[in-house]
């Protein structure tokens, strides 16, 4: 009996847009007043929070928006806010995913990324799920102390339990697997495998061409035909071809080139068989060339020489590699997002935010209202 209605108070919430311009919504709230203690207060509304001038609609659509590959600036000019308002909702609404430290998936990929500035390491680390791609966390720092010490919070029996791991040739995640994953099979990526041979194969033919000037613009036009695989070579259409003045297909150009020069023509040679046993998983073959790769391509370049080495040196990995439908592809394809989503962002200073926005735009961040 001692409240009265004591007038309205009218607000101007933030909407979201409509047909692209800002929209408003001035909203009267009723007021009362205690007349026992002299206090006044406002009846709150599900439209908006109390002391707060945007609306909920427009705080769950920035939520939304978070999930896409867009920079929050962007987001904040869409919806007629500021870059902190896009920054402390999307912390505000959003239940950060936190890894659980009794239990990893048998098969894992490991791999880095670059990361931001005020990180500890230069890169970051990230492990996922290698059946489905589900990231299971990303460590700001990925030298071997630091991952031992975050691994090490892991139980034991979650650590036994894997049983493949796939890596690029980084020797500290050797280590730290043979350390603390008593049970995993370690796989090198295929992926990493040919990109080794093929950069090997790449810098002979950059070396020769600085070489042999009189064949500088052949070898420099046609690289991509080199990197190639043979059986992928266009061999029916024929094209006219500036450097050899005459029409010709792409696997006549490659038998040009190799003629240029004997130590181009080993490595490719080698280069197309090791290609070959990694497609067809051929590991006699294998065994075959790594033995007496010296007699049957004398004239490879120390290059391609180096990354034999390479090979032999994880020959057991490699392996496993052929042996195993495992491969870091869907990794890399993580990766290749978080590179879009830092350059559409221009970078991130904070690495637990650019940690926040990969996991969210992974569908890893779960709403905390409806």
């Amino acid at each position: 009996s001692k409240i009265h209605k004591h007038g309205f108070k009218t607000s101007l919430i933030k909407l979201p847009q409509v047909s692209n311009m800002n929209t408003y919504l001035k909203l009267r709230k009723q007021r009362y007043k205690c007349y026992h203690c002299g206090h006044t207060f406002t009846l709150e509304t599900s439209v908006v929070d109390k002391h707060c001038f945007i609306s909920n609609n427009t705080k769950h659509a920035i939520a939304l928006e978070a999930q896409n590959k867009i920079s929050e600036r962007d987001i904040a000019k869409r919806y007629n806010v500021s870059s902190s308002t896009v920054n402390r909702t999307i912390y505000g609404l959003y239940e950060m995913y936190k890894p659980n430290v009794n239990y990893l998936p048998e098969n894992l990929c490991f791999d880095e990324f670059k990361s931001v500035k005020e990180a500890a390491g230069a890169m970051s680390f990230i492990f996922c799920d290698a059946s489905n791609g589900t990231i299971i966390d990303i460590v700001e720092d990925r030298r071997l102390s630091s991952l031992k010490r975050y691994f090490s919070h892991y139980s034991r029996e979650a650590r036994a339990r894997v049983k493949h791991i796939v890596i690029d040739m980084y020797k500290p995640y050797i280590v730290l697997i043979k350390e603390l994953f008593p049970n995993a099979k370690i796989i090198m990526d295929k992926f990493h495998i040919v990109q080794l041979i093929s950069r090997a194969l790449n810098k002979t033919r950059v070396t020769i061409m600085n070489k042999q000037r009189e064949d500088y613009n052949k070898l420099k036009r046609y690289w991509k035909l080199l990197l190639k695989n043979r059986n992928d070579l266009d061999i029916k259409n024929h094209y006219w071809s500036p450097c050899f003045r005459t029409y010709l297909c792409e696997e006549e150009i490659v038998n040009h080139l190799l003629t240029l020069n004997p130590e181009l023509a080993d490595t490719y040679e080698l280069y197309q068989d090791l290609l070959n046993v990694i497609k067809t998983k051929n590991i006699n073959r294998l065994d075959y060339i790594l033995g007496n790769y010296d007699e049957l391509y004398p004239n490879i370049s120390q290059y391609m020489r180096k990354s034999i080495r390479s090979i032999i040196i994880n020959y057991s990995y490699v392996i496993n590699m052929i042996n195993s439908p495992y491969s870091n592809g869907v990794l890399e394809g993580i990766n290749n997002k978080i590179k879009v989503i830092k350059r559409i962002s221009f970078g991130f200073r904070s690495f637990v935010h650019m940690k926040a926005r990969i996991l969210i735009t992974q569908g890893q961040g779960k709403i905390k209202m409806a």
